[in-house]
């Protein structure tokens, strides 16, 4: 089963994602990345963050999405980051190495502070 939320708050418009995302529910997440990238256009941090710590399945699909969503990101000037700290998610994208591309933080707070530490 899969749940897909998108809101602006304060800091950053977040898409909360939970349950499995594979071929046959990616169109879902799709549709909220795409739509949290246009409401970032006019959001005042340019920030998208993902929370992806209730996935429980993440799929070539879902690595397709995310790495789709940060292109789309950078091209309109938005930053766009990850939270997911469990290897359902993370062991997919180290794969990949993905994470050399991907901004991913362990949790939402530390994804929504405005300055990266360095």
């Amino acid at each position: 089963m899969l749940a897909v939320e998108h809101e602006a708050l304060e800091d950053a418009v977040v898409v909360r994602v939970k349950g499995g995302v594979d071929s046959s529910t990616v169109d879902e997440v799709t549709a909220h990345l795409t739509a949290a990238l246009k409401l970032a256009e006019t959001h005042p941090a340019r920030l998208v963050v993902v929370d992806r710590q209730a996935v429980d399945f993440f799929g070539s699909a879902a690595l397709n999405a995310m790495l789709e969503c940060h292109e789309a990101g950078k091209e309109a000037g938005t930053a766009v980051r990850l939270v997911a700290d469990h290897d359902q998610v993370l062991r997919p994208i180290e794969v990949t190495e993905l994470d050399r591309i991907l901004d991913i933080y362990p949790t939402l707070p530390e994804a929504l502070q405005r300055n990266r530490p360095q």
